[in-house]
């Protein structure tokens, strides 16, 4: 039974879930991180919001950790690198508090047009200071968005109803996309020069990170309104003061901070800036929707091996699971067969599919061929992990799709490339759901894979068969299968032998010195 520990406030229902999909569930919330090190160990899945910290010594603890799901969109308090080095999946919820997030941005944009928070305090003081609040209407107004995505599309949406004109920038934005939401996509240096208000919606990256900074808001129209409810970081804080001092940023909405939580902030006390404490997800409906969407995510993972919205590896839906399954183990028989008869650098991959299953989510059976193929060498690698050490080795990875042309109605060839050689090796899945090997180094030949296989490569020359059958007898190995091919008469043959126990290096090293052998090696599977 897989165990699961949820270390911040979700909903009871949650947990619920959990424990109705027959997955055993602890809650224990406000863990420091010694604690956590302490009892990770024992999970299988990690389910959090935003106070727990998945650093670097919490997942070398994970020993069993198989996926952490987010409540919610941002998985900046999880070490990504970190958690696709060791094979952990990272899920989020990134549509269940879109609306919530979306409304808190028009909220702080009202606030800021308004001057809601100062005249409200004001007239909670008995003051009655009308004439101090003059604010400026929306209507007829520019709102520049900074990233136009699925919260994005929802304010640029809200934006349109309030009649005003919406400019988006996002790298991703398609024309199609922009003109069915009814807005103008533009760059961001259009974008700084004509809005009047610019609110930002796109995650924190290395090219988003600091996209607000002293040189942006000079290209601003003087007295724009910031609004930021995405992710501190986005803004240079330090250059936002600066430029609310000198009047060419007329007013600030910031419902996130650099240092979150923010007890101290150099924009605090600023009476044109509104702050909030990050509460862009936080209503009733939010919360509800992405515990409960979080738990059903992380049930389908652990108990189907369906991957919805992962952040490190492709997903895979409740419904492909059961078709990509059988060949998910030939791809990965596949790459470990190649793995274990690889000795040199590994430069380039090729994955060909043909027939129905070039259809597939191809992605997923590229991963798990290149698991398969580099844990012979580095042992602690799976599906998710594998892409990642794949690039940082420089190795080249592609993927051929065709239609059938062949025998077989489904066919997937992986070669690999080294220095020294190229080699190919060739599966298929009949109905029985079972893989076979059908093709080694271009050898036709139909083998099914056992956990103690000897892989002989020899010359087509009569007595090898009774040789190899007696020293393997005397030995007292067990044949369990005998597969040949060959590339044609008395040429280059190819045996493959299951059989029913491991072989020792001695007994290797005999038919390594039969006259007709060229290599012999033991793999298992």
């Amino acid at each position: 039974m897989p165990k699961v520990l949820i270390s911040d406030k979700l909903s009871p229902a949650a947990v619920q879930i959990f424990k109705d999909r027959g997955i055993e569930v602890d809650v224990k919330t406000g863990l420091d991180r010694d604690e956590l090190i302490k009892i990770i160990g024992d999970y299988d899945g990690l389910a959090i919001r935003s106070a727990t910290k998945v650093s670097p010594p919490v997942i070398e603890a994970a020993k069993n950790l198989k996926v952490i799901g987010r409540a919610g969109i941002g998985v900046d308090n999880v070490d990504l690198p970190a958690a696709t080095a060791k094979g952990i999946i990272v899920m989020n919820t990134p549509f269940g508090n879109s609306i919530t997030t979306a409304e808190h941005a028009i909220a702080m944009m009202f606030a800021l047009a308004r001057q809601i928070p100062e005249a409200n305090a004001s007239t909670h003081a008995g003051k009655w200071e009308k004439s101090k609040f003059m604010g400026v209407e929306l209507t007829a107004k520019t709102l520049g968005i900074i990233g136009c995505g699925n919260i994005g599309s929802i304010v640029a949406e809200r934006g349109i109803g309030l009649k005003m004109k919406v400019i988006a920038f996002d790298p991703f934005l398609t024309p199609e996309r922009a003109a069915s939401i009814g807005v103008e996509k533009v760059e961001l240096d259009e974008l700084l020069k004509r809005a009047d208000f610019i609110t930002l919606h796109t995650p924190l990256t290395d090219k988003t990170r600091n996209i607000l900074n002293a040189d942006a808001f000079a290209k601003c129209k003087k007295g724009v309104m910031i609004i930021n409810c995405a992710r501190g970081g986005l803004v240079v804080e330090a250059d936002l003061k600066v430029a609310l001092e000198s009047g060419q940023v007329g007013g600030a909405a910031l419902d996130v901070f650099e240092e979150e939580p923010a007890k101290t902030n150099p924009l605090f006390g600023m009476e044109n800036v509104v702050c909030t404490p990050h509460l862009g997800a936080s209503t009733n409906e939010a919360q509800e929707n992405v515990a409960l969407q979080v738990a059903e995510q992380m049930s389908d993972y652990l108990l189907s091996g369906a991957i919805t919205n992962a952040v490190n590896v492709p997903s895979i839906s409740a419904e492909e699971a059961p078709k990509l399954t059988p060949f998910v183990e030939l791809a990965t028989l596949l790459g470990s067969f190649a793995g274990q008869l690889t000795e040199s650098g590994i430069h380039e991959v090729v994955l060909e599919y043909e027939g129905p299953v070039a259809s597939m989510n191809t992605r997923v059976l590229t991963n798990a061929a290149l698991s398969g193929l580099l844990k012979p060498q580095l042992e602690d690698v799976n599906m998710v992990s594998a892409p990642v050490i794949a690039k940082e080795r420089n190795i080249q990875v592609s993927e051929v799709k065709r239609e059938q042309r062949g025998a077989y109605e489904t066919y997937v060839r992986l070669t690999v490339k080294t220095d020294k050689m190229e080699r190919s090796v060739a599966g298929t899945v009949f109905a029985d759901g079972r893989p076979r090997l059908i093709q080694i180094k271009g050898v036709n030949m139909e083998a099914a894979l056992s956990d103690h296989m000897l892989y002989v490569t020899n010359h087509d020359k009569p007595g090898f068969i009774g040789a190899l059958g007696t020293l393997l007898g005397t030995a007292g190995i067990n044949i369990a299968n005998f597969n040949l091919g060959r590339e044609s008469e008395g040429g280059n043959a190819i045996c493959l032998v299951a059989v029913d126990g491991a072989v020792s290096p001695a007994v290797l090293n005999q038919i390594k010195a039969l006259p007709q052998v060229v290599q012999a090696k033991e793999l298992s599977f």
